[in-house]
């Protein structure tokens, strides 16, 4: 892929050579910003995403292999707010009105648009701000409201990572090889004894984490469901525990399909030089060199499975609920391990598709990308709790100047933007239910589908 695009330079090489000269050094050649780029980028297919049809490389769990037969019913089943039907408190309204869209959704890169995920206990849907609020008819019940004690992190680009969470506490093999001690029995995280990675784990666990419930009953009154299920995973068992696992393999071979390659960055690896403007190339040219972003940003999702601290605060203050207490998240990586060595370190993100975002860092205490490298660029952590042994050796101040923080959020935020993401949405799904809320207050908001 790099070969191609240094084909497509040498044609303009002649021109480049005779009008391009360094105005100060008649005798040094300036090279194009393309040039510079592709000095930086060793291997372009290296951070090239693959197609979202392209299961066989698409990374994937081996006990879970992808079909699009099973992409396309864990497509319907994450945005069933049908689904949503074992909430903590019944008799308000709350049955069958979020679903796992509710949380990670499309006008917010598959995440949740606000700086708390709320599903039950939650009205309203939106992009920023509280647009999804506490529910009045659960004042008296504010403890048993489904909140995320942590800022919801994207769906996207997630095939790229073998454990989830922001603590990597979901996934039995790779990066949690070694850690069966800490699959604490009667916890979710015990969900790891089924073997899976990381995504198909955390859809398992989550499907009961965050309320929802599958039966037999279920399927018979939705055939179309059932028609979908027997043709993905021919002769099964019909108990509740199995159609739940079953349930979260097929939102995890989905989850895999959501990938960013429309995004400018993706296509100027593939060859298209335009794709990327003039400010975003050096923004790239920053990002894969002075700034040392791909220290801890790297592969086809520019993310790793490095946990780091960094100093970031917390998600706390108005506007949450039931983070009082809340310890775990606080410690990150060790609130898993146990390791004090790992406390407050937290997994490293994914880039893509952060433009719609208003809420960053693991405590969404930061509302735009310029806000975030401004941060790593000065390195003074805001959390006074953490302390200075536990900083990640790559937190330190970059030195760049207002114009290369410009330069560089100009790459992240739209040269990393995927703008065609409602590819991966149903038009319908099986209910008829609005998605990817069901609320009555929700219907009529900008961004709810669905609905007979």
């Amino acid at each position: 892929m790099k070969t191609k695009l240094l084909l497509t330079l040498f044609a303009g090489a002649i021109i480049f050579m005779t009008g391009c000269k360094d105005d100060e050094d008649p005798g040094v050649i300036t090279p194009s910003l393309d040039e510079e780029l592709a000095d930086l980028i060793d291997d372009f297919d290296f951070y090239t995403l693959p197609e979202s049809n392209d299961f066989a490389n698409i990374p994937q769990d081996p006990n879970n292999p992808m079909s699009d037969g099973k992409v396309a019913l864990g497509k319907l089943l994450y945005h069933e707010t049908a689904l949503g039907a074992n909430p903590r408190i019944t008799g308000v309204g709350s049955e069958g009105t979020y679903s796992c869209a509710s949380c990670h959704h499309v006008l917010a890169g598959f995440q949740a648009g606000v700086k708390q995920g709320i599903s039950e206990g939650g009205v309203g849907f939106g992009m920023v701000g509280e647009a999804r609020i506490l529910n009045p008819e659960y004042v008296n019940w504010i403890d048993s409201m489904d909140v995320q004690p942590i800022r919801t992190p994207t769906a996207m680009n997630t095939a790229f990572q073998d454990v989830m969470l922001w603590n990597g506490q979901f996934g039995a093999t790779g990066t949690n090889a070694g850690t069966e001690a800490n699959w604490t029995p009667g916890t979710p995280i015990a969900t790891n004894n089924l073997g899976f990675q990381g995504l198909e784990t955390q859809a398992i666990a989550g499907f009961t984490v965050h309320r929802q419930k599958i039966t037999e009953d279920f399927l018979n009154g939705y055939p179309e469901y059932k028609t979908q299920f027997d043709a993905v995973y021919g002769t099964y068992s019909t108990d509740d525990e199995t159609l739940r696992q079953l349930t979260g393999l097929a939102i995890a071979a989905y989850e895999r399909t959501l990938l960013s390659t429309e995004a400018p960055f993706q296509r100027y690896l593939k060859g298209e030089t335009s794709a990327l403007t003039e400010e975003q190339k050096k923004g790239a040219i920053l990002f894969f060199g002075k700034a040392g972003c791909t220290s801890c940003h790297n592969g086809p999702a520019l993310n790793s499975m490095q946990f780091e601290a960094i100093g970031m605060n917390e998600l706390k203050g108005v506007g949450t609920f039931n983070t009082e207490g809340e310890q775990g998240a606080r410690l990150g990586r060790g609130s898993f391990t146990k390791n004090p060595d790992d406390n407050y370190k937290f997994k490293v993100p994914q880039l893509y598709n952060l433009k719609d975002v208003s809420f960053l860092g693991h405590g969404g205490n930061f509302s735009t990308v310029r806000q975030v490298i401004q941060y790593k660029n000065a390195a003074i952590p805001q959390n006074v709790e953490v302390p200075v042994s536990q900083l990640a050796d790559e937190f330190v101040p970059l030195n760049l100047t207002p114009e290369e923080i410009d330069q560089l959020t100009a790459f992240i935020v739209d040269g990393l933007y995927d703008d065609n993401l409602i590819r991966y949405v149903p038009e319908s799904i099986i209910s008829g239910f609005f998605f990817p809320v069901n609320d009555l207050e929700s219907q009529d908001d900008p961004g709810i589908m669905g609905g007979f």
